[in-house]
């Protein structure tokens, strides 16, 4: 049977923009630095056509804040941050979250083009609330035999993924989208909730993975098909 939860790898969406920022907030960048959401028409390459991004909603609101940039998902601050810091910069931070395969080095990254699994992407923003630790997933915890001899036994591994300052800072940060941004509808939970939604090009799929101090939970629902 699949399982797509830990099996099915799809595009990632806006919820790797925590994940490009905190990139920038380790090199100096603050909530309160600030990036011009207009629009761009960006070089990539010899031989290459221009890059054009576009937000969401197709408008544009001139300068912003990195916070406001992120509580509302806003494309053009995200890639432009993704330039500032240096494309490869960014994508390093993938292996530390879990991503073993990596993030490829395009600007397309910052929106959300790299693919991976429901599991990868929670395991991931459990990151935040931990300080900074990341703990490897496991199924089992343990396999005993009838005669109750233990045959197998997992125990959690962590290692540092990010600094606990950052941590501490971007989830202050994707807690404003539940107070104030993309995710507002979580904030009628009166809980205290941190989370980045997530949305690729025709709603093929949408993500939300949000965590309060104790547990982290990922949410992503697609269509088989684009619509037509």
């Amino acid at each position: 049977v699949f399982n797509r939860a830990v099996q099915a790898r799809r595009q990632l969406g806006s919820i790797v923009k925590p994940i490009v920022y905190t990139a920038a907030i380790d090199r100096g960048y603050t909530p309160v630095s600030i990036f011009v959401d207009e629009p761009v028409a960006l070089d990539v390459g010899p031989g290459q056509p221009l890059y054009s991004p576009l937000n969401y909603d197709r408008t544009y609101e001139g300068p912003v804040t990195l916070r406001h940039a992120l509580e509302q998902s806003r494309n053009i601050p995200a890639v432009k941050a993704m330039i500032e810091i240096g494309p490869q910069q960014v994508v390093d931070y993938a292996p530390r979250f879990g991503f073993e395969d990596g993030f490829a080095p395009f600007l397309s990254t910052a929106l959300g083009a790299p693919e991976a699994t429901l599991l990868d992407a929670t395991s991931a923003y459990s990151v935040f609330p931990n300080r900074g630790v990341r703990m490897t997933p496991y199924f089992v915890i343990s396999i005993v035999d009838r005669q109750g001899n233990l045959l197998e036994e997992h125990r959690p591994q962590s290692r540092e993924a990010i600094r606990a300052d950052t941590a501490y800072v971007i989830t202050n940060l994707i807690r404003g989208v539940i107070q104030r941004g993309t995710g507002a509808a979580a904030a009628s939970l009166d809980w205290p909730l941190a989370g980045k939604t997530g949305t690729v090009d025709d709603n093929t799929d949408a993500w939300f993975i949000g965590f309060d101090p104790r547990i982290t939970v990922g949410v992503w629902v697609r269509h088989h098909e684009k619509p037509p």
